[in-house]
């Protein structure tokens, strides 16, 4: 019997690469021998934890306001994200992203996780804040995203006006600085090996048959 292999992945909601390093990882996984006994989990980890939840403003005016960035460098910076987005099947519209604190979105996926809909609710969310334009933000709108992720939205709201899950928020964000992660996406595959950024699928690919062949050599 193949034993099971976890992978951890710490991520941001508001953070393109992410969601392109979501479609690739899934790509690398899809070609790896073994697929099936894989697990994934998501953590949290915050790129700006200083936005306002109702920031009023553009992507582009986030980036110069808090980044430093000049405006053209935002916009070809974005247009480039928004090819590569399209290369792994994903339709970028920055200029409908609202942008806000991510930690309540983060709160949502941990009760999603003990929901057992984690993996659903990430990809629904993505979609909803570089697709949509929705305010993950806002508690109504989360609700509603996860109810339509399969979740049970009436516990999905108390948690959230309760903060339930702040500090599994906060822990994840603790155990990112332990690894000494900086940036995110970040994966953390068998509990040993890590890979950080929006690699190729291939590299996944590696990593995962790296893992497995130890566990078989271990035996």
């Amino acid at each position: 019997m193949t034993e099971p292999l976890h992978v951890d992945v710490w991520s941001d909601i508001a953070c393109p690469w992410c969601y392109i390093g979501k479609r690739r990882f899934e790509a690398g996984l899809a070609a790896f021998d073994g697929a099936d006994d894989v697990t994934v989990t998501y953590h949290s980890f915050e790129l700006s934890p200083d936005t306002p939840v109702d920031y009023d403003g553009s992507v582009v005016d986030f980036l110069f306001a808090h980044k430093g960035m000049a405006p053209e460098q935002v916009e070809q910076m974005l247009s480039q994200v928004t090819t590569i987005a399209a290369d792994v099947g994903l339709d970028y519209d920055f200029a409908a992203v609202r942008q806000t604190r991510t930690l309540l979105a983060h709160e949502a996926l941990h009760a999603a996780r003990a929901q057992g809909r984690q993996l659903e609710l990430v990809e629904r969310l993505f979609a909803a804040y570089f697709q949509e334009g929705r305010h993950l933000g806002s508690v109504d709108e989360l609700v509603a995203l996860g109810s339509e992720a399969g979740l049970d939205g009436h516990a999905l709201r108390d948690a959230l006006e309760h903060g339930t899950y702040a500090d599994a928020v906060a822990q994840d964000i603790s155990q990112a600085r332990q690894y000494g992660i900086q940036g995110v996406p970040f994966y953390v595959i068998g509990g040993k090996y890590g890979v950080s950024g929006a690699q190729q699928p291939e590299v996944f690919t590696q990593a995962l048959e790296q893992v497995r062949s130890e566990q078989v050599e271990a035996r």
